[in-house]
């Protein structure tokens, strides 16, 4: 199977996994409210932070180390590395879920509500299993089996929505609904591990002697597992910080715990949609990009660099001008809040540097700079601070979204830099010019079609109109410019026989 088409099929599953999570998001927010989200979304970060200390550097550590394996045809180490990365993920995850149990009344105290802390201590059940899921997930992609670990990802997904609707919508019982969510997300959990330890075994994995990889897969791990557990940590302490900034403000705690529960439960879903594609490029060409750099293939290390930038690029411009015509819209459409729409519409173009970040910080780790991208995220992660503690009295909850704006821009900022100097050149400054003058214009023309047709039509009716004419605008700037060879791209895909027609 070619690069595009498991770059088609990886992507599929991913916008089928995120487009079903978007839908049963859509559910909480309409079930839980604004307050019982923010109460979710508070417990889920916070159990955040105890997942990634135990086990998010392991994945694509081990990913990369079992590139590097097969590149040496050394199949025993394959499997020894597997095991390295499931005794350390075990060490960590046993002793933290025993103490955090131990240590429930003082722990709980962390949390303003305590509503946030009983729906923790559900979601801690499952740190050990979807730890170990972690590690058997990382050995599908250092081995390239994209199909399995798209699957069990988007089961996992499905299996969750389901029990969380039955639970919410379905049974009434006397727990409280933010509870049932997280009994939902527990059972996924346990899904999601058991399917995916019994395909490992089945399609002939097994454990070895982690001697001689131990210490190593810990030691290259620690950089991006302090990078994503500080990321864990920033989210945990904005969750603390940023309502109490609010409060300091003059805002009431429900208002406070309701903006918080607006932007990141109902604005930030939305604009992490590019984030289900560009994770299907980064999960298709990490292991292909490591093989390369470790081969010392570096013309071809530096071509499959421009192609993820290039297709980042072209996702973030196509989805900037649907979100500046038609987000207010969405925000009404999707959760019934004009401010939702209204914050998406005004963070639209944050999407351009998130995307970049979020590539960039994959493509960097897989050619083995995770010292690096930690300093960068640090960098990143100072400027979102001060926007948090500085600005909630003159902007309100757009003190986040401009902290995370001033983040983004940095990070991507500073990684395509370092990407330029380990890779030697970039060449997609040509390819963002023609991006800028094809989609700028659209933005505008989004924006014009979108007053008159509110004005001619009914609300939604309206917006699908504008949705297609904005959409069909952009088909045809792209074609204008040849920014995407459609027949090419489907002569990817096609079988010959097909082609030949």
């Amino acid at each position: 199977m070619n690069l595009y088409r498991t770059a088609a099929i990886v992507t599929i599953f991913s916008a089928l996994e995120h487009g079903l999570g978007f839908l049963y998001r859509i559910i909480l927010s309409r079930t839980l409210g604004s307050e019982g989200l923010g109460v979710y979304q508070v417990s889920l970060t916070v159990f955040a932070v105890f997942l990634t200390v135990c086990s998010s550097g392991l994945p694509i550590t081990l990913s990369r180390v079992i590139s590097k394996h097969r590149a040496r045809k050394y199949k025993r180490g394959e499997y020894a590395a597997t095991t390295a990365a499931v005794i350390i993920t075990l060490c960590f995850s046993i002793p933290v879920t025993v103490l955090l149990f131990l240590l429930r009344k003082p722990f709980s105290a962390v949390f303003s509500d305590p509503r946030c802390a009983d729906l923790f201590y559900i979601f801690l059940f499952g740190l050990s299993v979807t730890s170990v899921y972690a590690i058997i997930r990382g050995s599908f992609w250092g081995n390239k089996r994209f199909f399995a670990y798209s699957l069990i990802e988007l089961i996992e997904e499905i299996v969750m929505i389901f029990v969380g609707v039955l639970l919410l919508v379905v049974f009434q019982t006397g727990a409280a609904d933010v509870n049932k969510a997280g009994i939902a997300v527990l059972v996924s959990y346990l899904c999601s591990f058991t399917i995916a330890s019994v395909y490992f075994f089945v399609r002939g994995g097994r454990l070895a002697s982690p001697k001689g990889e131990l210490l190593p897969l810990l030691k290259a791990s620690l950089p991006v597992t302090a990078m994503r557990t500080s990321s864990s940590l920033m989210s945990s302490l904005i969750s603390v910080l940023f309502p109490m900034r609010l409060m300091a403000a003059g805002w009431s705690s429900s208002r406070a715990m309701s903006e918080y529960g607006v932007v990141y439960g109902m604005v930030m879903p939305v604009l992490m949609i590019p984030s289900s594609l560009i994770g299907s490029i980064a999960l298709v060409l990490v292991p292909e990009l490591s093989e390369c750099y470790y081969k010392g293939e570096k013309e071809k290390v530096s071509a499959l660099v421009e192609k993820a930038l290039n297709a980042t690029l072209l996702i973030a411009c196509m989805l900037v001008p649907l979100f500046i015509a038609c987000g207010e819209g969405v925000g009404i459409l999707l959760y019934s809040n004009a401010q939702s729409g209204q914050m998406i519409e005004k963070s639209a173009l944050m999407l351009l540097p998130m995307s970049l970040t979020m590539i960039s910080t994959s493509l960097l780790n897989s050619l083995g700079c995770e010292k690096q991208t930690l300093m960068i995220f640090a960098l990143g992660s100072f400027a979102m601070l001060l926007s948090v503690w500085f600005l909630p009295q003159y902007l309100g909850s757009g003190a986040l979204v401009f902290g995370m704006s001033c983040d983004y821009i940095l990070c991507a900022a500073c990684s395509l830099l370092l990407l330029r100097k380990k890779t030697g050149k970039l060449r997609s400054g040509k390819y963002v010019l023609k991006l800028a003058l094809a989609f700028l214009p659209v933005c505008v023309f989004g924006v014009l079609v979108r007053t008159l047709l509110m004005r001619c039509m009914s609300y939604l009716p309206a917006l699908a109109l504008t949705v297609l004419l904005v959409l069909g605008a952009e088909i045809a700037v792209m074609s204008l410019l040849k920014l995407f060879d459609l027949r090419a791209f489907l002569s990817k895909f096609l079988p010959k026989k097909v082609k030949a027609m």
